[in-house]
């Protein structure tokens, strides 16, 4: 039912079938108590999802937001690294598998020769000769597909030249001769049966290959966790329920077992100051910083003054606001990341980090930089084109533009 919805929207449509039959009033029940237990302290042995009614709100009010920050973390990793494509991944404590469909959208097969029911594109099958199409395209932030610009080889070549040119057997290549790049091969763990069970039940209805493949194990979160090595982990809103102890040994284990760590938390000071001090433990382990800063030195917030944050948009079905009691038909999620990896990365020479406040013929971004540490740019009309960027960039952006 999915196989032609962009990865957001077949997001949204398993989650509509998911609650279909669940009484708006149980699910909305079952929010207010994991909201109560996300505010407090949750011990390590203790997982927060207990059954389905628990997942299943758990669902519908956290996954879109979830998805929407690391869609974003993964973007700025992918702007600092467009070469790089992962084969593999982990998803630490990754419940209901919201990271696992970001990662999906990232380094998705589609413009490389593979369709999400998994035949040729333009084909009615396995290596199909059907009429071509371009197919729906993705358009998150730092890509124009699924695909992205995830690896330069020829197959990126070959398929824009056959987009691009009339369909003629000779002088171009056919489909089936061009090297298909699959989506990652993800493993989620956490240690909440439920919540694996109803993400395999989600990743099977998504009508995404490396969704529908990924592997969903139970693992207990913490400093016993052991991960194989793997070209990507992702640790997403995990942090705050683990001890202070669990999480610098998850950490440990990520930056061990992986070419890259991607970690998100709240956009909140505590969640910063987590972020901190993993981005201190993955630099110590040999790791570089990719995004968001545009160095690997400290981070030049005096601790206490302020915290680095960033907001991405949701957009809110009708059924996300039932379950979420709001009214609105978006929310902005606040949420705080980092990116490390140990193959070469070109991070922003800057990144905007509060929203840019556009005035009267002068646009004020505040930015990290590498040799200035926070400053803030004013930029006018006499700076020309450099004007009109600065009134389309956003917070989070990397600054100047590519």
């Amino acid at each position: 039912m999915n196989a032609t919805l962009p990865t957001p929207d077949a997001l949204r449509a398993a989650l509509a079938g998911l609650l279909d039959g669940l009484p708006p009033t149980k699910a909305a029940q079952a929010v207010d108590r994991l909201i109560a237990s996300y505010r407090g302290i949750t011990p390590t042995d203790a997982p927060v999802l207990r059954d389905r009614a628990d997942v299943a709100a758990y669902a519908a009010y956290r996954m879109p937001a979830t998805f929407e920050a690391v869609r974003s973390a993964l973007a700025a990793l992918r702007g600092a690294s467009p070469a790089w494509r992962p084969a593999t991944h982990t998803d630490v404590g990754g419940g209901t598998g919201a990271a696992s469909w970001a990662v999906a959208e990232a380094w998705g097969g589609e413009e490389y020769g593979e369709t999400r029911d998994g035949t040729e594109p333009g084909g009615d099958g396995p290596g199909g000769d059907g009429p071509g199409g371009d197919g729906p395209g993705g358009d998150g932030p730092g890509g124009d597909g699924p695909g992205g610009e995830g690896r330069a080889d020829t197959a990126g070549t070959d398929a824009d030249r056959l987009r691009q040119s009339p369909r003629s057997p000779q002088t171009l290549p056919t489909l089936q001769a061009l090297p298909t790049l699959q989506a990652p091969r993800t493993t989620v763990l956490d240690w909440a049966e439920p919540a694996l069970a109803l993400g395999r039940e989600l990743a099977a209805a998504s009508g995404v290959p490396g969704l529908r493949a990924a592997q969903w194990r139970r693992a207990r979160i913490g400093g016993a966790l052991t991960l194989d090595p793997v070209d990507l982990v992702t640790v997403s809103y995990v942090l705050k329920e683990l001890t202070e102890a669990d999480r610098a040994a998850l950490v440990g284990a990520a930056a061990r077992a992986a070419q890259a760590v991607v970690i998100v938390e709240p956009g909140t000071p505590d969640g910063y100051e987590r972020i901190i001090a993993a981005r201190d433990l993955l630099t110590g382990a040999g790791l570089r910083i990719a995004a968001p800063c545009p160095h690997s030195a400290a981070c030049p917030i005096e601790p206490g003054s302020d915290w680095c944050h960033f907001s991405a948009r949701v957009s809110r079905s009708s059924l996300h606001r039932q379950v979420k009691g709001g009214s609105l038909a978006y929310e902005d999620e606040k949420f705080a990341y980092v990116a490390a990896v140990r193959f070469p990365a070109e991070p922003a020479a800057a990144r905007v980090t509060r929203r840019p406040q556009i005035r009267k013929g002068q646009v004020l971004l505040d930015l990290c930089t590498e040799g200035d540490g926070l400053r803030r740019d004013t930029v006018t009309k006499r700076h020309g084109g450099l004007y009109k960027e600065a009134r389309d960039a956003e917070w989070g952006d990397p600054w100047p533009p590519a």
